[in-house]
C-alpha cells in the first residue's frame, strides 16, 4: 500500500517540481508507515528519484506519450495505483497536473484536494491545509475517500534530499483508443530560458517601462538572478512582450520564491495571480501604488534609475559570492 508520486518529465528529464513531490511524499509515506512508488514516462534516468526517498519506479516507455496526454496519464497512474494497492497520490500543481487530477479522480473515484501547502494535519481521518480565495485565506479540507489526491502547491514544501536508492521497473499500462481522442501535434516552446513555472525567482514589468526598447535591464536583472522574466496584462495586450510571459489572475500563476515587480501598479488581478509568492519586492515611482500594500519590501523611486544601479551590486555581489 505504498504512496503513488506522479514524477513530471520534460524531454526525458525530472521537473524541480518532481523532487519536491516526491519529497513531500516520502514524508506522507512516513506518516502512514509505508513505502513511496513513483511514476514517470519515458524518463532517461530513473534513479535519481532515490535521493528523494522513492523506493521505487514505475517508468512507462511509450512513444504515443512523448507528449503529455491528460486522458492518457490518468488512466496509466490509476493502474498503477490499482497494481501497488495506492491509497493516497500526490501531484503537483503545474498546469499539466491540474488538467491530470480531476480525471484521475474519475478513475480512481478518488477525493481530490488542490494547492495543498502543508503535510497532513492527521491521516484519519485525512484532514489536509490548502489556500483558498487565490491564496488570501486557508481551509482544512478532509478526504473521507478511500484512495486521496494531494495536489502540492509549488515550493510550498521544498526539495528534501534522503538518503536511499529507488529500484526501476518497466510497467506497460492498456491504455485505450479512447484515451487518445486528443493527441499533441507540434510543441513549440522557448529555449535557454528560465520558465514562469519552475522559476525560483520572477522579475516582472509593466507599463510604467514605457515600451519594448526598455525590458533590456529587466532581461539583464533576470540573467543576473537566474530568474525568469514575466510581465503584467497591459504589457502582453500591447504587444511588448509575449502573452506567455504574463501572470495574474487571467494569465500564469506564480509561486516563486522572491518575485520583483518594476512599473507594476498592482491591479487586483496582478495581485491575485502572484499572491503565492514568497517574498514580494516592489519597484515604482508612485508611492499610492496598490502593490506596495502587498509587498514584503517596496522600493519608491523611478525604475531607468534604481534597476540599472542594482543590476550593477547584483553583479559585484555575485562576483564577491561565486
Amino acid at each position: 500500500m505504498s504512496v503513488l508520486v506522479y514524477t513530471e518529465t520534460e524531454e526525458g528529464k525530472f521537473k524541480k517540481a518532481s523532487f519536491e513531490a516526491a519529497s513531500y511524499a516520502k514524508e506522507v509515506a512516513g506518516m502512514l508507515q509505508t513505502s513511496v512508488t513513483a511514476i514517470s514516462f519515458n524518463a532517461e534516468d530513473t534513479s535519481e528519484l532515490g535521493k528523494y526517498g522513492v523506493d521505487k519506479v514505475l517508468n512507462v516507455s511509450n512513444d504515443k506519450l512523448k507528449n503529455f496526454n491528460a486522458e492518457a496519464y490518468a488512466d496509466a497512474i490509476s493502474q498503477a495505483a490499482e497494481k501497488e494497492g495506492t491509497k493516497v497520490v500526490i501531484v503537483s500543481q503545474s498546469a499539466n497536473a491540474k488538467y491530470l487530477a480531476p480525471l484521475l479522480s474519475v478513475h480512481l473515484n478518488a477525493g481530490y484536494a488542490s494547492n495543498v501547502v502543508a503535510l497532513p494535519e492527521s491521516t484519519d481521518p485525512f484532514t489536509v491545509k490548502r489556500t483558498a480565495f487565490t491564496n488570501k485565506a486557508f481551509n482544512f479540507t478532509t478526504l473521507k475517500t478511500d484512495v486521496k489526491i494531494v495536489g502540492l502547491s509549488k515550493n510550498a514544501f521544498g526539495v528534501k534530499e534522503n538518503s536511499g536508492d529507488a529500484t526501476a521497473e518497466d510497467f506497460s499500462p492498456n491504455l485505450a483508443e479512447g484515451d487518445f481522442s486528443v493527441n499533441v501535434e507540434s510543441v513549440d516552446k522557448a529555449k535557454d530560458k528560465v520558465t514562469i513555472a519552475d522559476a525560483e525567482i520572477v522579475v516582472s514589468g509593466g507599463r510604467g517601462l514605457k515600451g519594448p526598447e526598455n525590458w533590456g535591464m529587466i532581461e539583464e536583472m533576470a540573467d543576473i538572478l537566474g530568474a525568469a522574466t514575466a510581465c503584467s496584462k497591459p504589457v502582453s495586450d500591447m504587444g511588448w512582450r509575449p502573452h506567455s510571459e504574463h501572470v495574474g489572475q487571467t494569465g500564469k500563476p506564480v509561486a516563486s520564491n522572491l518575485y520583483i515587480a518594476v512599473g507594476i501598479s498592482g491591479a487586483i488581478q496582478h495581485l491575485a495571480g502572484i499572491n503565492a509568492a514568497k517574498t514580494k519586492v516592489v519597484i515604482n515611482n508612485d508611492p499610492e501604488a496598490p502593490f506596495f500594500k502587498a509587498a514584503d519590501y517596496g522600493v519608491v523611486g523611478d525604475a531607468f534609475e534604481i534597476v540599472p544601479k542594482l543590476n550593477e551590486k547584483l553583479k559585484e555581489f555575485k562576483a564577491k559570492n561565486a
